[in-house]
């Protein structure tokens, strides 16, 4: 069976946060429902919305023979693994797995919402998005590489180090 065609936020500010995404993205390669496709390169940014330390994020593409449900419960199961807490809205985080495409699939609940709402305004999601998929389109958004210039107030930087 084949699976969807999924994007996965990998972000974390505390700790050794670059670790904690290459750990994530290991389980990821490991879980036997999910062939890992890609991962971008890992990304350097200031916190967007939030405090702490500098960000590290990165983008990984699955096939997922999950559901969008059963693979949103398996990020937030590793999140908990690496001691993720949320005791406010954006607090910074040893871990943050977010699902943000998932096939073609539309949604907005209270659970979950897909495409994530918010992937075009913030650059540490779109670079390394776009740098797996340029020609992505969104119902919606259209081509999400137009979004890239109106982002320029967020500084991002690009390491050498690879999903």
């Amino acid at each position: 069976m084949t699976g969807v065609r999924a994007a996965i936020g990998l972000g974390a500010n505390l700790g050794d946060a670059r670790a904690a995404l290459q750990a994530a993205a290991q389980r990821l390669r490991e879980h036997p429902d999910i062939d890992w496709i890609a991962g971008s390169h890992l990304y350097r940014s200031a916190p967007v919305q939030s405090s702490g330390p500098d960000y590290w994020n990165a983008v990984a593409l699955v096939d997922s023979r999950l559901d969008a449900d059963a693979l949103l419960a398996l990020l937030q199961a590793l999140e908990n693994e690496h001691g993720r807490e949320r005791p406010y809205r954006n607090a910074p985080r040893t871990l943050d797995l977010d699902l943000l495409i998932f096939g073609d699939e539309q949604r907005d609940s209270l659970q979950l919402q897909l495409p994530h709402p918010r992937l075009h305004q913030r650059a540490f999601v779109l670079q390394p998005l776009l740098a797996l998929m340029p020609e992505l389109a969104l119902p919606g958004l259209g081509l999400l590489a137009g979004f890239l210039p109106t982002l320029a107030h967020q500084p991002i930087e690009r390491s050498t180090q690879v999903l």
